[in-house]
């Protein structure tokens, strides 16, 4: 078994704990999975995949410490992979239900979209009530324009070369 293929029986092995364990085995599951994203080593589509799982379970109605890991597990994979505005988009959608800790998360990773459709939903947590929100949103904000101002630059940067 090549490396590749490890890292895929783990996040397998990983999911099958999900499924069948009680809330506390579930949570270092997901753990073991964020630790396979941070290598950076699974191709875009399967992280994709994952991240997409990892999505449904914070959103689900499992107990805080199981939907705060499969949070931090998608801002692993930021570090390594491109993280789709499409794949995480349920997030954006439920920001709103998510406690405080939570949407620190949400909004970090709507973020690191660099996807300008996250922006409208993340603009409107500049005014919610727990400061630290209002600080991870205008980070997202922050992050978001500069990737908006950064596209802008190379398609001036490349219409200059294509004159």
């Amino acid at each position: 078994m090549d490396e590749y293929q490890g890292l895929a029986a783990l996040i397998e092995s990983a999911w099958k704990e999900v499924d069948a364990s009680c809330a506390d085995r579930r949570d270092s599951c997901l753990d073991a999975v964020s630790d396979v994203l941070e290598t950076g080593r699974l191709t875009q589509d399967d992280a994709e995949r994952v991240i997409e799982r990892l999505v449904t379970i914070a959103l689900s109605d499992e107990g805080h410490a199981v939907r705060e890991s499969a949070l931090h597990a998608i801002c692993s994979a930021s570090t390594h992979h491109e993280l789709p505005y499409r794949v995480v988009e349920p997030l954006a959608v439920g920001a709103a239900g998510f406690e405080p800790l939570l949407l620190d998360y949400v909004l970090s990773i709507l973020g690191s979209t660099h996807d300008q459709a996250a922006l409208p939903i993340v603009e409107r947590f500049l005014q919610h009530p727990h400061l630290d929100v209002r600080r991870e949103a205008a980070d997202a904000v922050h992050e978001l324009s500069w990737s908006r101002e950064s596209s802008v630059m190379d398609d001036e940067s490349s219409g200059e070369r294509g004159s």
